[in-house]
């Protein structure tokens, strides 16, 4: 495998990374959100990875890495408070809140956070090795 092909990889997990932290952002900005244009409160949204195809190494052997096949919005029951005063209350006083637990996108931040770091930390690899191999070649 090609240090351009192992670069590739990390970047595609990178892209993904990338998407996720964008998705659990807009999660812990619109925890409050009680009206959106859709009607009701904002859905929690989450990525679903997959891998990626990426085509094929020199010897024909598929290279692959991830790729966000679909954004899903949760399915878990909205936060209930009774606030007879809210705008958005029903007729029991009762407002819905976004499904959103900012502990969890805390947590779901870290690891997103960390897999891009351990991302980037093998494309620094790869460039060291790139220039330690040009370094040698030189000096030959």
């Amino acid at each position: 495998m090609s240090f351009d092909q192992i670069s590739t990889i990390a970047a595609s997990g990178m892209a993904a990374q990338r998407l996720r932290v964008q998705l659990i952002a807009a999660n812990v900005a619109n925890s409050e959100t009680t009206r959106t244009p859709e009607g009701g409160p904002f859905r929690r949204k989450d990525a679903v990875f997959q891998v990626a195809s990426l085509g094929k190494t020199a010897d024909g052997m598929a290279l692959t890495g991830v790729r966000i096949s679909e954004v899903i919005a949760s399915k878990e029951p909205f936060i209930t408070k009774y606030e007879p005063n809210h705008p958005d209350a029903d007729a029991e006083g009762i407002v819905q809140y976004p499904n959103v637990n900012p502990v969890e996108e805390m947590v779901n931040l870290t690891e997103a956070t960390r897999a891009f770091d351990a991302n980037v930390a093998v494309i620094r690899a790869v460039r060291a090795m790139t220039l330690s191999a040009q370094e040698l070649l030189r000096v030959q």
